[in-house]
């Protein structure tokens, strides 16, 4: 229900990206709510549903506690990569 709601609000242009995001090289951002947090001593895997995709990452611990990242909180992932897979489909 919350997603749902947060999606209505986005189009709505309640939650708009911010406008530093202008100001980047990455091109690919997936905005949307944390979903899950899992923390290790060094490393953290948060979870983010943006629309109808699920992005997972792994960044430092000090990085999820630096920006209060947590579930329910609105954040942005942006993705920048030198290399491309691609897989056969069978």
């Amino acid at each position: 229900m919350l997603l749902a709601a947060f999606a209505k609000e986005r189009a709505a242009g309640l939650h708009p990206v911010p406008e530093a995001a202008a100001t980047t090289s990455v091109r690919n951002s997936f905005a949307g709510i944390v979903t899950a947090v899992r923390l290790d001593e060094v490393a953290a895997q948060v979870e983010i549903q943006s629309s109808p995709h699920r992005v997972v990452s792994v960044v430092t611990r000090e990085a999820v506690e630096e920006l209060g990242i947590a579930v329910g909180v609105t954040v942005t992932a942006r993705v920048k990569s030198t290399d491309v897979h691609i897989d056969l489909a069978f």
